[in-house]
C-alpha cells in the first residue's frame, strides 16, 4: 500500500499505519488528508486487518496541519474584475476545504474495525482531531496533546470539539481551547482520554500491539457491532440505543459465532471466526463484483 506520509504493513490481522516524516515532524501536508482516509477505506472495505495502529516516529506524533493545505485552495488573477469574483467565493471555497478535511478524520469513525493510536512526543493541533476520532489512546510518558489553534488565531474546526467534549469534562475542553495548554500523559489518564502512558515510544508500542493482537483474537462481528453501537449510543438517547441493538442483534446476531468463541475458550485455543464481508463492489453487466 503506497503512501507519502504512512509507512504501512498489516500482519495477523493488524495493520500497522506508521506516519514516517519525522524531519518534518510529521506535519499533516496535503497529501496526508488524501493518503489517510484511502488507505482506511481500502483496509477497512477490502477487509484486510481486524485492527487499525496508528503511531509515529520521530520526536513528535504530529506538528498538526501544514499550512500549505489551505494555501492550495485559494485563487487568483490579475485580471481585478475576475478577482472580485473569486473573492466573493473565498468563504464557499474554505468551507469546501474545511469539509474534505473533516471527513480525513470522520473515516476513522465510520470504518467497522477498531482504531489505536500511539502518541509519543505532542499531539499537536490537527493531530488532537485525529487522535480523538480514533476509539482508544494511548501515550509514552513524554507525550502531551494541545488545542494549539487558539495560538495562531484560529478556532480548531477539523473535528476537536465535537469528539473530545464527550472524552473530557466542558470545563478542561474549554480551558485548553482558550489558552492551548499543553494536557501531559498523566493528566490525560487521569481525566479519562488516555488507556494508559507507558515509560517510552518502544514500550508503548509493545503494549498497544499486544491490545490490538487481543482484540484481533476476538469475534469481528461481534467487534463491528460493539463499535458501531457504542458509537450511536454516545448520540442517542438510552431509549433509542437499546431499539437499535435490539434490532442489530436480530439481524447481526451469529449463534455459530457466540458458539465457537464459547468451545474455543473452553478448549483454550484461538476462535476460527468468520473475517467481515469485503464491502460490496460496483455493479457489473448487472450482476454484483465481490
Amino acid at each position: 500500500m503506497q503512501s507519502t506520509c504512512f509507512d504501512v504493513t498489516i500482519e495477523n490481522n493488524i495493520a500497522l499505519l506508521v506516519l514516517n516524516r519525522p524531519d518534518k515532524r510529521n506535519s499533516m501536508i496535503p497529501e496526508f488528508w488524501d493518503d489517510l482516509p484511502r488507505l482506511i477505506k481500502q483496509i477497512d472495505e477490502d477487509s484486510l486487518a481486524r485492527v487499525i495502529v496508528i503511531s509515529s516516529t520521530g520526536p513528535h506524533f504530529s506538528a498538526g496541519m501544514d499550512v500549505s493545505v489551505f494555501g492550495s485552495s485559494v485563487s487568483s488573477s490579475e485580471e481585478p474584475a475576475t478577482q472580485a469574483k473569486l473573492d466573493r467565493l473565498k468563504g464557499a471555497k474554505f468551507l469546501d476545504t474545511v469539509k474534505y478535511l473533516q471527513q480525513t478524520f470522520s473515516c476513522l469513525d465510520d470504518c467497522r474495525i477498531p482504531v489505536l493510536a500511539a502518541i509519543q512526543g505532542g499531539a499537536i493541533g490537527g493531530s488532537v482531531d485525529l487522535i480523538t476520532a480514533c476509539d482508544m489512546r494511548y501515550m509514552s510518558e513524554d507525550a502531551f496533546l494541545t488545542i494549539f489553534e487558539i495560538n495562531i488565531g484560529m478556532t480548531a474546526d477539523v473535528g476537536t470539539f465535537p469528539r473530545i467534549t464527550r472524552l473530557l469534562p466542558e470545563g478542561i475542553v474549554k480551558e485548553l481551547a482558550y489558552t492551548g495548554r499543553q494536557m501531559g500523559a498523566q493528566e490525560a489518564k487521569a481525566l479519562g482520554i488516555v488507556n494508559e502512558v507507558y515509560p517510552d515510544q518502544e514500550t508503548m508500542l509493545q503494549g498497544v500491539m499486544a491490545i490490538a493482537a487481543e482484540i484481533a483474537n476476538k469475534a469481528p462481528l461481534a467487534i463491528y457491532g460493539s463499535k458501531r453501537i457504542i458509537n450511536y449510543a454516545r448520540d442517542h438517547s438510552t431509549a433509542d440505543t437499546l431499539d437499535y441493538i435490539g434490532l442489530w442483534n436480530a439481524s447481526m446476531l451469529q449463534q455459530e459465532e457466540i458458539k465457537e468463541a464459547m468451545t474455543a475458550a473452553g478448549e483454550k485455543r484461538e476462535g476460527d471466526f468468520v473475517d467481515l464481508p469485503a464491502a460490496r463492489k460496483k455493479m457489473t453487466s448487472g450482476l454484483t463484483d465481490q
